[in-house]
């Protein structure tokens, strides 16, 4: 087991001048040579989840055998700073060989797939240290969620390296090294979660958790070209991790693809009755690309860079390529997202991070990296009435930001403004932490949910890309189009140059327990009311039409609806909606909550087809103005909206 490697040990210089023996940890073996100051290039192939669990259900690869390459791989790549520790290798082996020979294993969602997990994050039989010694303890259970992911077939490989209590955006704070960033060597790996999205940009493992709190799991999967996903709050249960901020704290996923992240997703989410935090949220299946997409982007001269031209323009290329696949931008209103994003470190959310570590602090202060104390500490002096002051400002922003979400199904900002090298880092620690925060440390204060993607190389080699942001419970429609942009864009994946595999198709219709149900009017994609569909683990399925048997009106409520009432055959007009499949349990609860005079029924399509959606009776409709003509509320509404 590998319990850290001090950076001199790897050729590279003292992270700060505070670099003294206590400082200085021992280390063991975990099977390189800490003496090269390189990752050697070796037999690193990297592999997406998908295609591990294909190569083990045809036969073609054994659980085994996958464990022992991936072994292999962390030899051969050599960069003792990614992992803290290793599990055995002959127990990992041991464990897959176990699982191989169990009934129906082959059909586990991620079946042999190994994983790599962050060092906040509890693995039984494996020290969790949050990068630092002198608070490492041995977990006697794993974290609910990597206990879900072994449930459901994942082969738990190690713990990596990361920001010291996962206070950091940057990778380098951290006495076990910083993880060698495989895009560029002198650029920093990102944090907190270094270590996790290294590996997996590196080819070691292609797929494994982190945490974010204010970045930690989309900024370094931008460094390292890679995905990160960033749940809703509450969706994967925090039980086992360490907290920083534990109001704030999400499980993270890293991988090569949005596919493979959901397949770690759909297997981790669950409410959790050991999680005070867990909330009880359905996980939606992906959907077919929308036919109408709308996507938030800021007001012109909002967005800052730092003056990193490349960045920006590679920004600009990335909203082309949406416009290209079909979206329309919309602008809103920056500026409530920045005054929220400095509430995270100016405001009470810094006594969290202190709550932590304080008795450390008190004991053993010299254990803690000298920027990460200087960050916290100032967490003791914050009062009650700051709190309650910084509380009622975020219940301010968070009504002013849900506005910005009316008519648009997510925005799109960059991840990072720019980038900054491992010797500008450690020359001002602080400060640049800061400006890669720049977009993301106002994302779970507003309970939103994030995807992180690739979306270019820049001419002089570095990464860019962009992250999807919107309302908690539509993580699988962030995945659903997120996917599309990143197969769109054919970069490679990772560090490794592996080519995108072909973007599976996405059915079309219901599957398992769905329900699908037509929405003709707020419900509909891009409208006011779609975040509801989302919330509940809604997906679209499709564009459609009515049969002419029906009249639409204009009916007097708040927010604004259509009524859809149905005629005699053939004497009225067919009608645009969109079919939207719902879990069971989320249609009732959606049909329960509709108000009248809407109510549900069948409806008849253009194709024959009947379908459940809104409806209203005839003396519902007594007085409103039939819009019938406009066959469809969008251009209804596109009609209102231009003669205002």
């Amino acid at each position: 087991m590998h319990n850290g490697t001090p950076l001199a040990s790897m050729g590279q210089r003292s992270q700060c001048p505070e670099h003294t023996l206590a400082w200085l940890f021992p280390v063991c073996s975990v099977g390189v040579t800490p003496h090269q100051a390189g990752p050697n290039p070796g037999r690193r192939v990297a592999e997406t989840v998908a295609a591990i669990i294909a190569a083990h259900r045809a036969g073609h690869h054994s659980p085994a055998q996958t464990v022992a390459r991936c072994y292999q791989r962390i030899r051969d790549h050599n960069d003792p700073a990614i992992f803290i520790s290793l599990r055995e290798e002959k127990l990992a082996l041991a464990e897959a060989e176990a699982l191989a020979a169990k009934k129906d294993a082959a059909q586990l969602a991620l079946y042999g797939v190994p994983v790599a997990v962050k060092d906040n994050i509890d693995v039984a039989g494996l020290p969790t240290t949050a990068a630092c010694p002198s608070f490492s303890y041995m977990p006697a259970h794993d974290a609910t969620a990597v206990a879900r992911l072994r449930a459901a077939g994942a082969i738990i490989i190690g713990k990596t390296n990361l920001d010291q209590f996962a206070t950091g955006l940057v990778g380098v704070r951290s006495p076990y090294g910083t993880p060698t960033n495989p895009m560029r060597a002198d650029l920093i790996p990102g944090g907190s979660s270094s270590g996790s999205a290294v590996a997996v940009a590196a080819g070691l493992v292609p797929l494994a958790l982190g945490t974010d709190t204010a970045g930690s799991g989309r900024v370094p999967a931008m460094l390292n070209n890679i995905v990160g996903l960033k749940p809703s709050l509450g969706l994967v249960s925090t039980v086992g991790v360490v907290p920083a901020c534990r109001t704030l704290d999400c499980v993270s996923v890293f991988s090569l693809t949005v596919d493979d992240a959901m397949s770690a997703l759909s297997v981790m989410a669950g409410p959790d009755g050991a999680d005070p935090y867990s909330r009880n949220r359905l996980l939606a299946q992906l959907s077919p690309f929308p036919s109408r997409l709308r996507l938030g982007v800021p007001h012109s001269g909002q967005l800052v860079f730092f003056g990193d031209k490349a960045s920006e323009r590679a920004y600009g290329e990335a909203l082309k390529r949406w416009t290209r696949l079909g979206a329309t931008l919309v602008e809103f209103d920056l500026e409530p997202f920045y005054e929220t994003a400095r509430l995270l470190y100016e405001g009470p959310w810094v006594a969290e991070r202190y709550l932590v570590i304080r008795n450390l602090l008190a004991s053993q202060p010299e254990a803690i990296h000298p920027v990460t104390r200087e960050i916290i500490v100032p967490g003791a002096r914050l009062s009650a009435a700051d709190t309650f002051s910084a509380l009622y400002r975020l219940q301010g922003l968070r009504k002013i930001s849900e506005r910005a979400f009316t008519g648009i199904d997510a925005l799109v900002l960059p991840t990072a403004p720019t980038v900054y090298s491992t010797a500008q880092v450690l020359a001002s620690p602080i400060e640049l932490n800061s400006r890669l925060g720049t977009y993301t440390n106002f994302v779970n204060l507003l309970d939103l949910c994030g995807l992180a993607l690739p979306a270019a190389i820049r001419p002089d080699e570095i990464p860019f890309g962009i992250t999807l942001l919107a309302p908690a419970g539509q993580d699988a429609h962030l995945a659903s189009i997120g996917r599309v942009f990143h197969a769109d864009t054919g970069l490679a994946l990772g560090g490794k140059g592996l080519r995108q595999p072909a973007l599976t198709e996405v059915p079309a219709g219901v599957s398992g327990d769905e329900i699908a149900i037509a929405v003709v009017g707020a419900h509909l994609s891009g409208m006011v009311l779609n975040g509801e569909l989302m919330a509940l683990g809604g997906r679209l399925l499709e564009a459609a039409r009515t049969a002419a048997d029906y009249r639409l009106f204009a009916l007097p409520t708040t927010p604004p609806k259509p009524g859809m009432l149905r005629v005699a055959a053939g004497t009225g007009s067919s009608i645009e909606l969109e079919i939207w499949a719902l879990p069971a349990a989320a249609f009732g609860r959606f049909v329960a909550a509709i108000p009248p005079p809407l109510s549900i029924g069948t409806v008849r399509l253009a194709d024959g087809r009947g379908v459940k959606g809104f409806i209203v009776e005839a003396a519902d409709v007594d007085g409103a103005r039939d819009i019938s003509a406009f066959r469809g509320w969008r251009a209804f509404v596109a009609e209102a909206a231009a003669a205002v």
